[in-house]
């Protein structure tokens, strides 16, 4: 009797669950977590234990599920307003800022528990990993470079998956951190092109908006240039192979056919390129440097 009127508790508790994941967009995970194991197995020069891989995975997953958590509260406003947003979760009351608010809490503190249990410089720098990833929320309203900012919190995990391994941090990780901050930020630019019209409407600023588009896409290729050349810089630094410069190549032929889809006078494509494309860069980046390391 217990068990089948516990059955409803229990599915509203899953769906609601379900339905946060899917507000913060729980599978864009993806985007960076593979370069968090690239500077794993790099700096392991194989296979790290199966511990440390466990809580980098714990680390990353709660950093971004209470960055985009509270991001979802901070812009719920603002979501509101815009067409494209306004049928999220949180503005339709599909899910309470309460609810949010603790997701957000709870995520953050796997983060902070994941870096304790990987090292002590993990852990003592947690704190600041949190202002950067929470922070980034703010920046679009006082600057046009929150794209390079949203990087710059992307850049943390291949950083702290290096620290993970290593307990300590050197110039070639940095490097790694850099071609995040460059790839993050070129492909947020065209990601920012669907909401032009509307960030000028309400005051927010972003390099479309400030620029125009056509600039914004030339600045979005520097960027993705930018992000090729580091990723070379990092091979080279670290002694990687032929398999992994491979690897950066692959990545080059999908930037360059993710510019493609988009154009000043064409940005219908706009999700294919974001979503499809970055996944295929940052997962065949991993693969040949899987190659390159690992399997040798």
């Amino acid at each position: 009797m217990e068990r089948v009127k516990s059955r409803p508790v229990i599915y509203r508790a899953a769906r609601k669950v379900w339905i946060i994941l899917d507000m913060i967009k729980f599978e864009h995970t993806l985007f960076a977590l593979p370069f968090a194991l690239i500077a794993a197995i790099v700096a392991a020069n194989g296979v790290p234990k199966a511990a440390t891989l466990l809580w980098i995975l714990v680390a990353m997953v709660g950093a971004r599920s209470s960055a985009m958590a509270f991001n979802r509260i901070v812009d719920l406003e603002l979501d509101r307003l815009n067409p494209r947003t306004s049928n999220r979760a949180l503005p339709k009351g599909l899910v309470s800022i309460i609810e949010a608010a603790v997701f957000a809490i709870v995520s953050a503190g796997l983060l902070v528990v994941a870096a304790y249990k990987l090292n002590p410089l993990a852990f003592a720098l947690s704190p600041a990993a949190l202002v950067v990833i929470l922070g980034y929320s703010y920046t679009k309203r006082f600057t046009v470079w929150s794209h390079v900012v949203l990087g710059l919190a992307l850049s943390i995990a291949p950083a702290g998956a290096w620290i993970a391994v290593t307990g300590g941090l050197d110039a070639a990780p940095l490097i790694l951190c850099a071609a995040v901050v460059f790839w993050t930020a070129g492909f947020d630019i065209i990601y920012s092109l669907q909401d032009v019209e509307f960030d000028r409407m309400v005051g927010l600023k972003s390099l479309p908006q400030a620029f125009g588009v056509r600039r914004a896409l030339l600045v979005s290729g520097f960027l993705h240039g930018l992000m090729v050349a580091s990723l070379v810089g990092f091979g080279v630094m670290t002694w990687l192979g032929l398999s992994y410069y491979m690897g950066v190549g692959l990545v080059a032929a999908f930037l360059i056919y993710e510019h493609k889809l988009v154009s000043p006078s064409d940005i219908s494509r706009v999700n294919a390129a974001f979503f499809t494309m970055n996944g295929f860069v940052s997962v065949g980046l991993l693969i040949f440097a899987v190659l390159d390391v690992v399997v040798r």
